[in-house]
């Protein structure tokens, strides 16, 4: 058998690159990014399939340190019960930077026994190679990774070797998914995700981490996707803040949503946002699993 398959876990601490990292492995945005720690919530599943190989790489919200609501042990949850069943890891860690959730990371990974490549990120912002090499040195000190590979997510030629040394360790089996599928996520979900990514990108503060989307319709009209979603925040007064004054920053909101939406889709939107108060939804386990955190 020539052809490889595996699920590729890619680990580490909030706002290190991870969803940037996967989007460029698989070649489209599916995975929401921002500038702000704990974007990504849930665990997604983003697959690149070619024709001798199929990559799952499954995106893993940050290991974080305090915050104990609900939501944060549940994005816990779904970052470390990936180090458990994947065939292997892609542990990523920021040059020059070494943080207590890094070594919170680091006593998941001392308890498997699975491959496990270190991608040091943004080697681009680092300087010379002088720089570089004594901090990689300290890195394979303290882990005994099977390999550490210096990269800059946005550059092609550096994921392009990345995938070469993941068939290093990726094993020989028939495809996990079907070849047309890039995610095990419906498109719902999907749309969810970059109408909240839009909501983190435009809101100040702390704002967005009260935050979250549901959809109330998703019909295609002939060749028209018409979707309705609900934004839920925690107080009163925060709905004022994502409407905006005479209702300009839900507009922009909306209509950045919108050109993404179309892009991933492949045709045109139709999309309505309403926002509503669900006071304490991110520390209450029933309100999380309602709202698809389950």
């Amino acid at each position: 058998m020539n052809f490889q398959s595996g699920y590729i876990a890619v680990v580490g601490r909030p706002n290190v690159g991870k969803s940037t990292l996967v989007n460029e492995l698989i070649g489209q945005k599916l995975s929401i990014t921002s500038h702000r720690p704990q974007t990504t919530r849930h665990r997604i599943n983003a697959i690149d399939t070619q024709e001798n190989y199929q990559m799952v790489f499954v995106d893993t919200p940050g290991i974080h340190i305090g915050n104990n609501k609900a939501i944060n042990s549940y994005m816990n949850k779904a970052a470390s019960s990936s180090f458990a069943d994947v065939d292997m890891i892609i542990w990523l860690v920021e040059i020059f930077k070494w943080t207590k959730e890094d070594a919170r990371v680091l006593e998941h990974l001392s308890k498997v026994d699975i491959p496990v490549i270190i991608c040091v990120n943004k080697i681009d912002k680092s300087g010379s190679v002088d720089k570089i090499l004594p901090y990689l040195e300290i890195l394979g000190e303290k882990f005994k990774a099977n390999e550490v590979f210096p990269l800059s997510a946005f550059d092609r030629s550096h994921t392009k070797q990345l995938r070469g040394l993941i068939l290093k360790y990726l094993p020989e089996q028939d495809p996990i998914y079907d070849e047309d599928f890039i995610t095990d996520r419906s498109q719902k979900f999907v749309v969810s995700e970059f109408i909240r990514e839009k909501l983190m990108r435009n809101l100040s503060n702390e704002l967005p981490y009260d935050i979250t989307v549901e959809i109330e319709k998703f019909e295609l009209d002939g060749k028209m996707y018409r979707i309705a979603a609900r934004i839920f925040v925690d107080k009163a007064s925060q709905k004022s803040i994502v409407i905006g004054h005479k209702g300009e920053m839900l507009k922009k909101i909306g209509q950045d949503s919108r050109i993404t939406i179309e892009g991933f889709l492949e045709a045109k939107v139709f999309l309505e946002l309403w926002v509503k108060v669900r006071q304490g939804w991110s520390d209450d386990k029933r309100a999380l699993a309602s709202l698809g955190y389950d």
